[in-house]
């Protein structure tokens, strides 16, 4: 699951980082992160596809990317029904971001005298 989890995350920063850079040129990179997806992934994985509680049909999921490529967004969730949380993530990572000063320790991993 490490590397999953990590694969995926890579491919978001990737496509996220694509969609800043070429945007302005007319090229749309999106990125879909789906929630469980009935495919044939579960069988190959060994796990009963009808064991699972919450599962998407296939057919949902690209019907709810092509919305979300349609309104150009640059990151699309189908299973997630408030975007304002996605929304949220990302302006405090932002916001993180704009209180890094790279020419300074953090004072709280300065020395003590």
């Amino acid at each position: 699951m490490t590397v999953y989890g990590a694969t995926k995350a890579f491919v978001l920063f990737l496509s996220q980082g694509l969609s800043l850079e070429l945007s302005p040129k007319g090229v749309y990179v999106q990125a879909v992160l789906p929630a469980a997806t009935r495919t044939e992934i579960w069988e190959r994985a060994g796990i009963d596809i009808n064991t699972l509680s919450e599962i998407m049909d296939v057919g949902d999921l690209v019907d709810a990317a092509l919305v979300g490529f349609d309104r150009r967004e640059p990151v699309t969730i189908p299973p997630l029904q408030d975007a304002a949380r996605w929304d949220a993530l990302q302006a405090a990572r932002q916001g993180l971001l704009s209180e890094i000063r790279q020419s300074a320790v953090a004072e709280r991993y300065q020395a003590e005298a």
